[in-house]
């Protein structure tokens, strides 16, 4: 695939200026990503300041590297208020979809209003500072337990070790799972290891869905490649192509500011899917249509 010509001009929280090399395909989504609004104030459990990343500048970053719909995720930043999740999905109307955090004594009214406004699941996080205090496997299947009459995913952020630890519940959920970036699989262990035979098997059972995103979380070697996330990568892409969806992670919050090239990212989804078109429209197109609900591609 030939990719169209370079940009003139800088993408914010974006290194480089080039097009990917992988041209995405009508329709493609961006499953995983963050807005930050300085019109909306931090939690008070937040201690770092957050970037300055509204819509307008991450709709920059879609004409660059080609995707025309997105999946908004309330990051940790924000505690339980999912105002700033809710006005971008206002802006951005039905090329978007929302991910939410809510305590867990949310109540089916509060939910089915998020339903509402374009809510499709809940990240349960279990790695960065949350504004209730420490994240339960209790507090998982209570959750699990209340989206399921909205056709609800639940969204988990996890180290390979609490994964582990999880296997019973998480094998068990009433919903689907989605794995937030690749389970922070450590690289050097290729598509080995104990984290990795347990999300090959979750993958088996149908109901569970990994996000190809946050190749630099743990990447030794870095970008713009991250190399030694293809072993593993490749290997999610030929067991499970059918419950896979991609995600930038912009604005790359746990990186340092300006680091991460958005369009090596979709190259590096190119080099999971081993230059498949196939498998990169399934990955970027049809699997986030059916799991986020959104209607008919009205692209051309």
């Amino acid at each position: 695939m030939v990719a169209p010509l370079p940009l003139l001009h800088s993408v914010p929280h974006s290194a480089g200026v080039a097009r990917p090399g992988v041209a995405l395909p009508a329709g493609a989504c961006d499953s995983h990503m963050h807005i930050f609004d300085p019109r909306f104030p931090p939690s008070t459990h937040w201690k770092r300041q957050p970037p300055d990343a509204p819509v307008a500048a991450y709709r920059q970053l879609q004409a660059r590297i080609g995707t025309q719909r997105a999946v908004v995720v309330t990051p940790s930043t924000y505690g339980t208020d999912n105002a700033c999740t809710l006005d971008a999905l206002a802006q951005m109307g039905e090329a978007a979809r929302g991910v939410a955090v809510v305590e867990a004594g949310v109540d089916a009214a509060e939910l089915q209003r998020l339903h509402g406004l374009g809510v499709r699941g809940l990240r349960v996080n279990f790695v960065t500072p949350q504004s209730w205090g420490t994240t339960t496997p209790d507090m998982l299947a209570t959750l699990a337990a209340k989206v399921a009459p909205l056709g609800w995913h639940i969204q988990v952020f996890v180290h390979p070790e609490q994964l582990l630890a999880m296997a019973g519940l998480l094998r068990g959920l009433s919903v689907a799972l989605v794995v937030d970036h690749m389970a922070r699989l450590d690289p050097a262990q290729g598509a080995n290891g104990e984290a990795f035979d347990l999300l090959c098997r979750l993958l088996d059972g149908g109901n569970t869905w990994v996000k190809l995103s946050g190749a630099y979380m743990r990447s030794a070697v870095g970008g713009p490649g991250y190399d030694d996330t293809v072993a593993a990568g490749q290997a999610l892409v030929r067991r499970a192509p059918e419950r896979l969806v991609w995600g930038s992670d912009w604005p790359h919050t746990t990186e340092t500011p300006g680091s991460v090239d958005d369009a090596a990212l979709v190259d590096l989804l190119g080099r999971w899917c081993e230059g498949d078109a196939a498998r990169i429209a399934r990955i970027v197109v049809h699997n986030p249509a059916k799991l986020y609900d959104f209607g008919p591609l009205p692209f051309t």
